[in-house]
């Protein structure tokens, strides 16, 4: 069974590139470019993986939102950042990420990310 995955970014470019990519790696991705599609991706199906832009309003909202859902503490949620400013990693992290990306992110990023042999089955 593949895993799914939401993509939550509002960058139709970044979500185009992510989507082939992780597509390729197996998993199947669902694009969000607003924090309301994304949770309503979420009530109908909690994902196995979450990335969400931490640029776009209501991103560390969206996070405790899905943390809170049945089955939302299992998700691996990743914070996606432009630079690893230590304020906003802190804030991910309190909302509930589980790890942080840094864009722009690419092939080689995301397949070492995302094939880890640590990365929990779900």
């Amino acid at each position: 069974m593949m895993k799914r995955l939401v993509l939550v970014d509002d960058s139709v470019v970044i979500c185009k590139v992510a989507k082939r990519i992780l597509s390729d790696l197996g998993f199947l991705v669902s694009e969000a470019h607003d924090v309301d599609s994304a949770l309503t991706f979420c009530e109908e199906s909690v994902p196995s993986v979450m990335i969400v832009d931490g640029c776009m309003d209501g991103a560390t909202d969206l996070i405790k939102s899905v943390r809170g859902m049945p089955g939302g503490a299992n998700v691996k949620i990743y914070y996606c950042l432009i630079e690893a400013k230590l304020k906003l990693m802190m804030q991910g992290k309190r909302a509930g990420a589980d790890d942080f990306l840094l864009k722009p992110f690419d092939r080689q990023i995301l397949t070492k990310t995302f094939t880890q042999p640590a990365m929990p089955a779900g």
